[in-house]
């Protein structure tokens, strides 16, 4: 495809922002509640603009955002597989499952005609990962755009864009519900702290106003694999940790033979894989429960065209 060519994309009317899908990342959650403050203060003094986009405001979890904590009974952004959204509900049903089809019913049904045109979904990661679009698709152009207009206005923070190369029926998250989706990730963040990073108040602006978007090259991020922490092979306990000269370096590519570990007698385990990798999360706090230590990502350059819209 050519970068002068002009690819036509339909005019997004309703956007989701979303804050607080974990109840412990802040940003989201402060940045929502902002824009809801501000959307009241609209309504009281009755202005009239007509907005060109409808934009629907979203505390995601709002038990664990009272309680400060990742979620209550389980993490709520694995709830949105088809499956899950589908399947019955139990008296005994944990609350996230049960927000996840509330959620479902407000910004989809996922899959459906009727669902939001766009989901951003907003979170925070300990990891040094600077400012992340995280979406399953690497050739949804209303996800490249937004991060390549991001990129261009947002030059004091590194971005970049991660593709989960999921199956949609196994997409998992709540930005997979729309008929767009993306998660942002900004970090280093400690969890239960907020910080003014979040580039958002103008972002939807150059959606709406009918003129030729410029095309280019995005470096996309392919999740290859995860890699656990080394464990006793008996108790399961983690016996090393990040490696200090891994630690901090997402996006750094990582070699065979590279540092990975430090165990806690001092041992270096090394990087046993075949090619070079990009790694990213690494050590993100969040993970532990996961067996999660970094995940691991190839890089390659895609091609996006100029944007019109219908």
């Amino acid at each position: 495809m050519e970068v002068d060519k002009v690819v036509c994309l339909p005019r997004l009317s309703r956007v989701a922002v979303c804050g607080g899908t974990h109840g412990n990342e802040l940003s989201g959650v402060y940045l929502v509640r902002e824009l809801l403050k501000e959307e009241k203060k609209a309504m009281e003094e009755e202005e009239e603009e007509e907005k060109p986009v409808s934009v629907v405001l979203v505390l995601s979890n709002p038990w664990a955002i009272q309680q400060c904590r990742r979620y209550v009974k389980t993490d709520l952004n694995r709830c949105f597989t088809h499956a899950s959204l589908n399947g019955p509900l139990s008296d005994s049903a944990p609350y996230e499952l049960i927000r996840s089809k509330e959620l479902n019913t407000l910004l989809g049904p996922k899959g459906s005609p009727e669902a939001v045109d766009l989901v951003c979904d907003l979170h925070n990661t300990t990891a040094n990962m600077g400012l992340c679009l995280i979406a399953y698709s690497d050739c949804d152009w209303i996800c490249l755009h937004t991060f390549k207009h991001l990129q261009a206005s947002t030059s004091n923070i590194p971005m970049r864009y991660i593709h989960f190369d999921v199956p949609k029926e196994e997409s998992y998250s709540l930005d997979s519900v729309g008929k767009h989706g993306f998660a942002m990730e900004i970090g280093p963040q400690p969890h239960g702290v907020v910080r003014l990073q979040i580039p958002l108040f103008c972002l939807f602006r150059f959606y709406f106003s009918g003129t030729i978007i410029e095309g280019g090259f995005v470096d996309v991020f392919t999740m290859v694999k995860h890699i656990d922490y080394p464990r006793d092979s008996e108790t399961h306990n983690i016996i090393a940790a990040i490696h200090p000269q891994l630690q901090d370096r997402d996006f750094c590519l990582l070699h065979p033979e590279d540092p990975l570990f430090q165990t806690f007698s001092g041992e270096t385990l090394r990087y046993k894989g075949k090619e070079p990798l990009y790694p990213f999360f690494i050590n993100e706090c969040a993970y532990y429960e996961k067996g999660i230590a970094l995940s691991l990502a190839r890089k390659r350059r895609v091609m996006i065209p100029c944007k019109g819209t219908l």
